[in-house]
């Protein structure tokens, strides 16, 4: 390890390190613009300027640009370095607008911390400031080019790092400007993460524009939970709201960056129809009221007809202290139905990938960046996983080899090799990819049941595989390749996918020595909502029957809408009409909340502090930003707040989910539970069952299983019908932020060129489906890059996608008819 002297300091450092990195270790922030660690350096502002004094590198040179050596001598306040970073930030200041006091920047700006620590204070250029045209660039980014010092972050983070073409370095000279070649929204869904990287206020928050300082408001550390990742973020709250929400640094789970459905998507916590006061019957209440309504409709349903008759839902979305509390408060008054899912057969692929997920082989995205081959199975990263795509994109700039297994058309920033396959063939093609690469060699090593499943693998007939060039090039990748990543959806695959996916991974692991599992789950807490919840449970499905038949008369919904998915709208509303008591806990405005007979408002994530389980198995806590009540904004609509200081909220504002439930058990019960409100009581005990989880003590098999069985769509006139997420517009929370709903696009229905053809249509026509329970309009669109004899459906926002019986069926073609 290179030793060096950097202000008489001795640092040790790793070899590669760059000297402006290995004075962060000692403390010194050496000045800069253009170098941020993780994209690298450039060497573009010449801001770090450094006077070398001994050693390999002699005089002032640039510290992002120069590497550790044993025997360099540093000095960052030397005369010459320090007078050179001066003239630096004159020059950069020489067309600055100096709209400090209207910048959403100021305060949190990279160039105003240098311009004054760096003492330049008087202006002494005389001509004209050079001046830019702002380009409109979709709902999220403001830009304002005139305050650019051309650090190339912007570009070097969009292109390089993000992958992403529609953004880059226009024009030459001091006339470059940074920006689309016309006016427009940006592809990328990273590009929020220009306003974090912008070192000035060139791309500032579009939703946040004008609203507070960073001494204004408050922040606190939180998490992103509009996706299983759980990406780390900063939340700032002004006046009881949150304005803003960025990227917080976690090496392992989201790296430096978020997705822009989290970053924009926070917004349903203020949104203008939240519920905030407790109702009975659509009549505002105090909480004493509302609780004793609640409990003596539930006493009387459980003694009247036994606690079967009431049924609970929960959703993914839970806070692990409610999902506890939740399942507690079943036991406690009876053991009656629970359920955290309304999709039964998603339910169980949760629960099996859930099991298989081990120590051993489970991954953090940070850990998949480092793979050297990733096989991606039923999952549309962008899609499904934003952050996913980063870490996918990365691995792939290191050399990488990345294969995708998938009906859709799936489209990545990275060079990718795309295999076709409907949902039934995706254990087939990849269990046939793999027993392709593994050698006679590597048979011979395996233990007697990791050879039989390997000799499953083998193809089934002599069928000419329609992509036998890419499927090749994967194997002769999974062949060379020494880390292997596996990464597999829940969504479109079958459940035997997901057992086959972890022995695939096992497998690769005993030959190769090490094989990364990861699982992409629906839903920010849908591990923990398995580790509460019983297998043999009544599904959703069989719940809703057993209210038409009078067999359940009451429903507790928390935190759940299934109107938002589940697939038979007319069901949940002939069901729910029957009901003879429906309690409803949210912090949404949603279809159920309206319904319900009793309401009470729960605060969100960022106004109580929350721990979920992320789809890799790691606990994360989120942290109050601020306290829970009505913004000011909304509040005072719009003029100054009241001038007194009395808690007007108290009395009828949210409560926690968890808290409630506690409340109305104790009401019920006469006494209160183990453990009560104790959240340390509550972290320990997620914690065990974890760790049991993990450990295979759940009652999951281990035993290899066997490809399915070729699916073959006799039927040459009908497609299956898949339905899938989109980034923006079929994600629950995203869908009330109204920053979001601005991007939300056109709902599309996607087939094969071949498949299109044979039904008469081509894309952009309008067609109507034919379903059972109705009709379905939308415009199509058709692809080369897609599975077969399928057809690709939303489930989005502004499409009736209820009216299809299941996730995936078969739609005949004379059901599809171009208007």
């Amino acid at each position: 390890m290179p030793n060096l002297i950097i202000d008489n300091m001795s640092v040790d450092v790793p070899a590669g390190t760059r000297v402006i990195d290995a004075a962060e270790q000692l403390g010194i922030m050496i000045p800069r613009f253009c170098y941020l660690k993780v994209l690298g350096a450039v060497g573009a502002c010449r801001m770090c300027a450094v006077h070398f004094v001994a050693g390999p590198v002699k005089g002032v040179e640039m510290s992002c640009m120069v590497e550790a050596e044993d025997g360099m001598e540093v000095s960052t306040s030397d005369a010459e370095a320090v007078d050179f970073r001066r003239q630096v930030i004159e020059w950069l200041m020489v067309n600055h607008p100096h709209d400090c006091p209207v910048c959403d920047e100021g305060g949190q700006c990279l160039l105003q911390d240098e311009t004054v620590s760096g003492g330049h204070g008087i202006r002494r250029y005389p001509g004209l400031k050079r001046t830019y045209r702002d380009q409109h660039l979709g709902p999220f980014i403001q830009q304002e080019m005139n305050r650019c010092i051309h650090c190339y972050r912007c570009a070097r983070f969009y292109q390089e790092y993000a992958g992403y073409r529609d953004f880059g370095v226009l024009q030459i000279g001091s006339r470059i400007f940074y920006g689309r070649y016309e006016d427009g929204a940006l592809e990328s869904p990273f590009a929020g993460n220009l306003v974090d990287i912008c070192p000035t206020g060139v791309f500032t928050d579009k939703p946040a524009r004008y609203r507070a300082r960073r001494w204004d408001m408050q922040r606190s550390p939180s998490i992103c939970i509009n996706c299983g990742i759980g990406c780390n973020t900063v939340a700032s709250g002004f006046h009881r709201e949150i304005i803003r929400q960025e990227a917080r640094e976690n090496r392992l789970v989201n790296g430096s960056f978020i997705c822009d459905r989290g970053r924009f998507g926070c917004f349903y916590a203020s949104h203008p129809e939240r519920p905030w006061r407790p109702m009975v019957k659509g009549s505002e209440v105090e909480w004493d009221r509302v609780l004793d309504e609640a409990a003596g409709g539930i006493q009387r349903i459980v003694t009247g007809q036994g606690p079967q008759a009431l049924a609970i839902l929960g959703s993914p979305r839970l806070s692990l202290e409610t999902m506890f509390i939740l399942e507690q408060s079943c036991r406690r008054l009876g053991n009656m139905p629970l359920k955290f899912f309304t999709d039964q057969a998603l339910e169980n692929r949760t629960r099996r990938a859930a099991a298989r997920l081990d120590e051993h082989l489970a991954v953090s995205l940070g850990e998949v960046e480092l793979a050297d081959f990733i096989l991606v199975v039923g999952v549309d990263p962008v899609n499904e996983s934003p952050l996913l795509t980063l870490a996918l994109r990365q691995a792939a700039r290191k050399g990488a080899a990345v294969a995708v297994i998938d009906p859709r058309p799936v489209s990545l920033p990275l060079d990718f090799i795309l295999l076709s396959a409907p949902p039934a063939g995706l254990s087939i093609m990849s269990g046939q990819l793999v027993h392709q690469a593994l050698r006679e060699k590597d048979a011979e090593m395996l233990d007697d049941e990791s050879k039989r499943f390997y000799d499953t693998l083998a193809p089934r007939n002599s069928r000419q595989d329609p992509c036998l060039a890419e499927s090749e090039r994967v194997s002769e990748k999974i062949a060379t390749c020494k880390r292997p990543v596996i990464i597999c959806g829940t969504g479109i695959v079958t459940g035997e996918m997901l057992d086959f996916a972890a022995d695939l991974a096992r497998l690769l692991f005993r030959v190769k020595g090490q094989c990364g599992l990861y699982y992409v789950m629906p839903g920010p807490n849908a591990f923990g909502a398995v580790l509460c919840s019983d297998e043999d449970t009544i599904s959703f499905s069989g719940l809703l029957d057993a209210i038409e038949k009078k067999e359940i008369r009451g429903l507790l919904v928390v935190e759940a809408d299934p109107f938002h998915d589940f697939c038979d709208r007319q069901q949940l509303e002939k069901s729910l009409a029957k009901l003879d008591l429906l309690i409803c806990l949210d912090y949404l405005p949603s279809e159920l909340s309206r319904r319900a007979h009793i309401l009470c408002p729960t605060p969100t994530h960022f106004e109580a502090r929350s721990h979920f389980v992320n789809q890799e198995g790691r606990l994360q806590v989120g942290e109050a930003v601020h306290e829970c009540g009505r913004p000011l904004s909304q509040a005072t609509a719009g003029n100054h707040p009241r001038r007194d200081f009395v808690r007007h909220d108290e009395e009828y504002g949210p409560r926690p989910a968890w808290s409630i439930l506690q409340d109305l058990c104790d009401r019920i019960t006469g006494h209160q539970a183990v453990g009560g409100g104790d959240l340390d009581y509550l972290q320990a005990e997620m914690q065990a069952r974890l760790q049991q989880l993990r450990q295979g003590e759940s009652g999951a098999g281990n035993h290899p299983v066997t490809p399915d069985q070729p699916v073959v769509n006799g039927d040459n006139n009908a497609l299956e019908l898949i339905l899938v997420e989109w980034l923006f517009g079929s994600e629950e929370l995203s869908t009330y932020s109204g920053p979001v709903v601005d991007a939300i696009k056109e709902p599309l229905a996607i087939m094969h060129h071949e498949d299109a053809v044979r039904a008469g249509l081509s894309s952009g026509d309008m067609v109507t489906l034919h379903l059972d329970r109705g009709v379905l309009r939308l415009r199509m669109a058709s692809t080369a890059k897609m599975a077969r004899g399928c057809l690709i459906v939303p489930r989005h926002r502004d499409l009736n996608w209820q009216q299809v019986k299941y996730r995936q069926e078969l739609l005949p073609l004379y059901r599809i008819e171009k208007e």
